[in-house]
């Protein structure tokens, strides 16, 4: 399987949807396209994880580079990380509280609560 990612805005906040597998092989596409949203001085960032069927060390690895480099701009990160979604669950969410990262990372149900500045992200 493949990862296809695409960017839409949402305001001031650049909404990136990444579908597929993020996987030693297709992380580099994920990290090419927050660091050309970044070049394009955006500073809001929201990466919709919904349809995520997979991810291994290096799509973890570069989620947490964005976390860095958003913070290194003084920008935003938030991810969307539903309890249901793509099969059976959120995998990316699984694998990040596996891991013990999923704290690092503000995290909402869906792109409308994510691009809404007053809302609550989900407790981990």
């Amino acid at each position: 399987m493949t990862l296809r990612v695409s960017e839409s805005g949402r305001g001031e906040w650049a909404v990136v949807r990444v579908s597929g597998e993020m996987d030693l092989v297709t992380s580099p596409a994920l990290r090419q396209r927050v660091h050309d949203a970044v070049a394009d001085g955006r500073r809001s960032l929201v990466l919709d994880l919904s349809d995520v069927l997979f991810c291994d060390s290096s799509g973890v690895s570069v989620l947490v580079a964005t976390r860095r480099l958003m913070r290194s701009c003084q920008g935003r990160l938030r991810l969307i990380l539903p309890a249901q979604g793509a099969v059976d669950g959120s995998h990316v969410n699984r694998v990040l509280g596996a891991l013990g990262v999923r704290r690092l990372f503000e995290c909402y149900p869906d792109v409308a609560a994510a691009v809404d500045d007053g809302a609550e992200p989900m407790s981990a």
